[in-house]
């Protein structure tokens, strides 16, 4: 996958093809996303993550076909600020890039949480503590060296990561046959349980389930260097969405018919810190139940693997952002603008991102994290959504039947499914992204000089 081939005019080539995208957007996603929510989702879902994983995928389908739709009006930008930006109102698009920046900032501090529990499920005689210092110093010291992830290494990586997914599947049948015959792969209750089902957990649980999906947007970066752009910008945002829905969806059905009684996880724990520990790695025990210790360890490995490759990139793109605003003089230049000349790095950000992942992963829990990313992203969705619905229908000089169906009815069920994705996030998050929000409306209030200036607008692009 070729995509950084310029012509004699120094121009991008269009040489990306459907596929090549998809499998874009499933690199960005990675094929193991929804293991590490395992448990949270489950214990929040009263057995039935399998069916929040799905509630999200309808979600982000339809959100999905609104950016690509903006990636039609804007084929060069490909970002929910710019659609927001252009499609409704330049503040507006302030704040989407806004929420969209503290997405950045949580996607390491995720990582690095993630990484140090299953390090620390591998060598547990070494504190957790230990391993987020460790991982924090390692992403810092590797950005500041100006290391980048090549595209190369991502395939690698995902053809490994789906190997040991298939492993992992495998290993999941051949138990639930083993225990209740081949009837036992069949079942309801994973998607609907009348005993435990409540729409308020599932609700709930969806928020968190959602994180599964971030990082679907990132195809439309690709419009410019994509053949017949206004076709496959569409169809392959919907198909990474698709694919990831039904493949993250088996993994977690099998997960749930492996473990049938979700509640037992945490039996026995009376600490919260171990409970939400046990939550936290319910993916890799299941694995130790169904395939021993090798399926353990590799599955460990991947998901640590996995974690450290994203972490390490999240931390370089939050540094990056802050260097294209301090650049652009949105925040101040002297030390956000600063590049190191011996590695090209921005070091100075490069380090403070690292100070903040640090706090936020020492004070913060995986789950915590995971809903303070759904809380900018689905901010930034539900906008997307809106501006397609605007620039699309209610922009149009004539109603029709078919401008209905096809340019109201989608963004408006898909802002409906987020809307209802977003509002059931936790208060304490509410109250995080929300004092977040404010930060950055009171920021675009001085930047604007009192909301009197309308160009106020962030170049997010990686330049």
């Amino acid at each position: 996958m070729s995509n950084q081939e310029t012509n004699s005019e120094g121009k991008l080539l269009r040489v990306l093809s459907l596929r090549d995208i998809v499998i874009y957007g499933i690199i960005l996603i990675q094929p193991v996303a929804a293991m590490p929510l395992f448990g949270h989702a489950n214990d929040i879902s009263k057995g039935h993550a399998v069916t929040t994983i799905l509630i999200a995928m309808v979600a982000m389908i339809f959100t999905a076909i609104s950016y690509g739709k903006m990636a039609n009006l804007y084929p060069s930008a490909g970002s929910a600020y710019t659609y927001v930006g252009k499609g409704l109102h330049p503040y507006l698009g302030f704040v989407s890039g806004w929420s969209m920046f503290m997405d950045y900032m949580f996607i390491p501090i995720i990582c690095t949480i993630y990484a140090s529990i299953t390090a620390n499920h591998m060598l547990p005689f070494i504190p957790y503590a230990f391993w987020i210092i460790f991982f924090v110093i390692g992403f810092t010291w590797l950005n500041l060296m100006g290391i980048k992830m090549a595209s190369r290494t991502n395939n690698i990586l995902m053809i490994v990561m789906s190997v040991v997914v298939f492993y992992f599947m495998a290993a999941a049948i051949r138990y639930i046959i083993l225990q209740n015959g081949m009837g036992g792969l069949l079942s309801i209750r994973p998607f609907y349980n009348p005993e435990t089902f409540s729409f308020g957990a599932i609700g709930s649980a969806t928020a968190l389930a959602a994180l599964t999906y971030i990082g679907f947007d990132g195809i439309t970066t690709l419009s410019e260097e994509v053949k017949n752009p206004r076709k496959n910008i569409m169809l392959g945002a919907l198909l990474t969405c698709l694919i990831t829905g039904i493949w993250s969806g088996s993994q977690i059905y099998l997960a749930q018919l492996s473990w049938p009684d979700w509640a037992s996880i945490t039996q026995g724990l009376s600490d919260p810190v171990a409970q939400n520990n046990a939550l936290d790695t319910a993916i890799i025990t299941i694995a130790n139940r169904i395939g021993g210790a090798l399926l353990d360890g590799s599955l460990t490995i991947i998901l640590l693997l996995g974690s450290i490759g994203s972490g390490a990139a999240g931390q370089l793109g939050a540094s990056r952002l802050l260097y294209g605003m301090g650049r652009d003089g949105v925040i101040p230049k002297k030390i956000f603008g600063h590049l190191d000349k011996k590695h090209a790095s921005p070091s100075y950000n490069v380090m403070i991102v690292g100070c903040l992942v640090l706090i936020g992963a020492a004070t913060l829990n995986f789950e915590q994290s995971a809903l303070l990313i759904n809380f900018g992203a689905f901010f930034a969705f539900m906008g997307v959504n809106l501006a397609a619905l605007r620039e699309y229908f209610l922009k149009a000089k004539v109603k029709t039947v078919k401008g209905f169906l096809i340019d109201f009815l989608p963004p408006a069920i898909g802002f409906a499914f987020c809307l209802g994705i977003w509002i059931n996030l936790p208060l304490k998050t509410f109250v995080i992204g929300g004092i977040w929000t404010l930060a950055g409306i009171i920021y675009l209030g001085f930047r604007s000089k009192g909301f009197k200036e309308t160009n106020v607008m962030i170049d997010f692009h990686e330049k």
